[in-house]
């Protein structure tokens, strides 16, 4: 195992170090495991917490500022935050709006937000979860009772915290939360496994010749193996990605948005590859991309591969896409 790090306990409080260096702004608790907004609390603002485990940077502490989260909990790589951890978040940003939990469907995250906001509801604090489950390549996997949360993640919390940022209420960023949720699916494929510092290992094998459809962001089995000679071209992938997500959610017809997301492994070039594939399969079907997103939003430490995550949008979640944004990995319109 080649990773550039110290050691493997201290993998997740040493990037939280070099977070708060390279960001003053955030105000980061390495120790605590909290990344919280310069300016939380906002008295009268909805706060919108998320958090998971570590290796899926910059997800979730990566999105921590104006227009999208107050803070986030990340837990040890792959590994849930815990409950106390999760509180300690939530009662550093609320300012008596109410505090919305964004919370991936892993069996893990649901028990210990469940149990923070029932800590956090002690101290007075409302709290109101949305839970994310935009994968469709699997309805049970390793991790999760019902489907993986994944891409859309980032689609919930860019959009939702627009809309808290225009002062609405808990119940409506609540509501327009579990909107996009509902319109949103994913899909990814790995080319490679990952390694978990703590492991030494890869967490799951392939070999020379095939590649995973359907793979989770922990590295979780997918649909099916494929050798890569029947999917060899990123062509062929975005084809078997999208008609998968078309077959559970149509897409023709309808305005899009489109995240091509890198698994953090796959150059940019790749990425860009697939993107275009993608463009021209969506145009081939009958519907339209909106706004892109290409890069590592959503990774999987060093795994090669792709997700492709959409959403049908409407002019309001597209209003809201596109409202400033001001964190270390997303950033327009200030």
């Amino acid at each position: 195992m080649r990773k550039l790090i110290n050691a493997p306990a201290d993998v997740v409080t040493d990037a939280l170090r070099g977070l708060a260096a390279a960001h003053p702004s955030l105000r980061v608790d390495p120790e605590a495991g909290i990344v919280v907004r310069a300016d939380a609390p906002r008295i009268g603002k909805v706060a919108l917490v998320s958090g998971g485990g570590s290796g899926h940077e910059p997800l979730h502490a990566g999105f921590v500022g104006y227009g999208m989260l107050d803070a986030a909990a990340p837990g040890e790589v792959f590994t849930s935050p815990v409950p106390d951890q999760i509180l300690a978040a939530t009662t550093a940003v609320s300012g008596g709006a109410g505090v919305l939990h964004v919370v991936k469907n892993y069996t893990g995250d649901v028990m210990n937000f469940q149990m923070a906001a029932e800590l956090a509801e002690d101290e007075d604090v409302e709290v109101v979860s949305v839970l994310v489950d935009d994968d469709v390549a699997v309805q049970d996997s390793t991790y999760t009772a019902g489907r993986r949360g994944t891409g859309a993640t980032l689609f919930v919390e860019k959009i939702a915290g627009a809309l808290a940022e225009e002062g609405a209420d808990l119940a409506a960023v609540a509501a327009v939360a579990r909107e996009v949720n509902e319109r949103s699916r994913s899909f990814g494929v790995a080319l490679s496994p990952c390694t978990v510092p703590a492991a030494g290992r890869p967490t799951f094998e392939l070999g020379a010749d095939e590649i995973e459809l359907g793979i989770g962001i922990h590295g979780e089995p997918g649909r099916e193996r494929a050798k890569a000679a029947t999917a060899a071209t990123a062509a062929e992938i975005v084809d078997a990605t999208l008609t998968a997500i078309d077959a559970d959610m149509p897409l023709a017809g309808q305005e899009l948005l489109v995240l091509v997301n890198g698994m953090g492994g796959t150059p940019l070039i790749e990425q860009y590859i697939a993107y275009g594939a993608a463009a021209d399969w969506l145009a081939g079907h009958g519907a339209s991309v909106a706004r892109p997103l290409v890069g590592g939003y959503v990774t999987s430490l060093e795994m090669a591969g792709v997700m492709i995550t959409v959403c049908r949008a409407t002019p309001e979640l597209l209003r809201l896409w596109d409202a400033p944004v001001e964190t270390p990995a997303l950033r327009w319109g200030r």
